[in-house]
């Protein structure tokens, strides 16, 4: 199987629909998450929807570059969520999310493995791989955020 397809799956496990590393994933557990959960404050965490908000940054930011134009995200914008004020609004967060990992992970899979190891974007951002290997290792730490978050929602 070759690297890309391999990276592919890793990236869909993680978002879409994988459970072999954390028995879980970003659909399955936000999936009965209301957006009053999604935006409920406990002490300083961030809250489900800005977390959600924030992963979906970067992989939006990512799938521009991937599709040919230029890396316009900026790590100081990456929490700049506007306020959910509707489960309609919620939703349209959830599916713009499933639709760009969908888009990454699609994109990713048809890359060649050659192209895996330029340069991605600028020498300091190192190579396609280590952006894409960073893609899925950032968004399993979110998503033990998640996880924890939705916890200490449900005992409160």
């Amino acid at each position: 199987m070759s690297s890309t397809i391999q990276l592919s799956k890793r990236f869909r496990e993680v978002l879409l629909d994988g459970y072999w590393i954390a028995n879980t994933n970003f659909k399955d557990k936000l999936s009965d998450v209301t957006w009053e959960q999604a935006i409920a404050k406990i002490d300083s965490l961030n809250t489900i929807a800005m977390l959600t908000f924030h992963i979906h940054y970067y992989i939006a930011g990512i799938v521009n570059v991937l599709e040919g134009g230029e890396l316009e995200i900026k790590d100081q914008f990456s929490f700049d969520l506007s306020p959910i004020e509707s489960a309609e609004q919620w939703e349209a967060l959830l599916n713009r999310l499933w639709t760009d990992s969908e888009k990454f992970a699609s994109l990713v899979e048809q890359m060649a493995d050659s192209k895996l190891d330029e340069v991605f974007v600028d020498k300091k951002y190192g190579t396609y791989r280590r952006n894409i290997d960073g893609m899925i290792e950032h968004a399993y730490y979110h998503l033990g955020q998640i996880t924890l978050i939705k916890k200490m929602l449900t005992h409160l």
